[in-house]
């Protein structure tokens, strides 16, 4: 009896001492289970400008579904559509400043980081959506899109819309005769402004989240745009006639911020890599998918007079804007423009 009572008072101690540090809050050890658990995923954020339901919109969630996937949920992509977050004007220092990690800016919209980007704007560079892919994969594309150095950007893909068809509120473009005194909504782009110039139309620069404002209060007379940009847009609420002429491309120049770039384990960057290759190929099958589906979508609705071109109709218009190459050959380079011609070559 006597020599258990300092084992009772051993055990009462303990006892006091587990319920003291219950009651201070003190944890049990973590295991390195545990910790791997308590990793908190890398936020990827990917701003754009246009509708979930376009190309671009469709490519990025698929990105988001690869990147998430491949990097068994170490990255957490956040996708900001529909100026959510940033319009076309802010998205680029956003982006430069690592307060979004991913953009997809029209490439018109690079023109004040690099003129040469200017090349997509010239009239009837590209015959086909075939030559487009090609001059995608050229060198000088390759230049470009490393051409971002001092800006903390970096191009890692080119994702395509579709070629531009002209529409407005006043009367059918069937000549270049046609556009005098009308006023276009564009891009910001010293090509935009002369090639409208050599139509004899004025132009004004407008963001596209308020294009379709401009278009109803009568700011501008008409616009310029991709079937699927036009139809998502509702603009044929606005506009009575479209031209058929697949004059010029809207394209989307996918780009991140450098240094969050350059600082990702490179595991994971090899993963997310991998994912932007895919969501590419991705971004082709639904740009030329989407658009065909929104022609025939304008067309059915029957709200705009759909003008088709003929070879010779078409033809007066490509003459009239050839002065614009020889306006910009020193701007954008003989080297690339000849690279994207011959693109189109057979």
């Amino acid at each position: 009896m006597f020599r258990k009572k300092p084992i009772a008072l051993a055990l009462s101690a303990v006892l006091v001492l587990a319920l003291t540090l219950v009651g201070c809050g003190a944890k049990p050890a973590t295991t390195s289970a545990d910790k791997k658990e308590d990793v908190k995923p890398i936020i990827v954020k990917f701003a754009h400008v246009v509708t979930p339901d376009t190309p671009k919109g469709q490519a990025a969630l698929k990105f988001k579904e690869l990147a998430e996937k491949k990097t068994n949920g170490k990255v957490k992509v956040e996708v900001y559509p529909s100026s959510q977050l940033y319009g076309d004007k802010e998205e680029l220092e956003a982006c430069q400043a690592g307060n979004v990690q991913i953009i997809a800016p029209s490439v018109t919209k690079l023109v004040g980081l690099n003129p040469k980007f200017q090349y997509t704007d010239l009239p009837f560079l590209f015959p086909d959506n075939a030559a487009v892919y090609k001059f995608f994969a050229s060198a000088s594309m390759k230049g470009l899109m490393n051409s971002l150095d001092k800006y903390n950007l970096q191009g890692l893909a080119v994702w395509p819309n579709g070629f531009k068809q002209f529409t407005n509120n006043k009367r059918p473009l069937v000549t270049p005769a046609d556009f005098k005194g009308l006023k276009f909504r564009t891009q910001a782009g010293k090509v935009l402004e002369a090639q409208f110039k050599a139509l004899g139309a004025g132009s004004a620069t407008i963001a596209f989240g308020e294009t379709y404002a401009a278009l109803q209060q009568g700011t501008v007379d008409g616009q310029e745009n991709t079937f699927n940009n036009i139809d998502t847009q509702k603009y044929q609420e606005t506009q009575k006639y479209l031209t058929v002429t697949n004059h010029g491309r809207i394209d989307y120049m996918i780009i991140v911020n450098k240094s969050f770039w350059a600082g990702l384990e490179p595991d994971i960057r090899k993963a997310l890599d991998e994912s932007m290759a895919e969501a590419t190929k991705y971004a082709v099958e639904q740009a030329e998918l989407l658009d065909q589906k929104s022609m025939d979508n304008l067309k059915k609705a029957g709200k705009m007079q759909f003008t088709e071109l003929t070879p010779a109709q078409m033809g007066v218009f490509q003459e009239t804007m050839k002065p614009v190459y020889t306006q910009f050959e020193s701007v954008l380079g003989k080297d690339l423009i000849d690279e994207a011609i011959k693109s189109g070559k057979k």
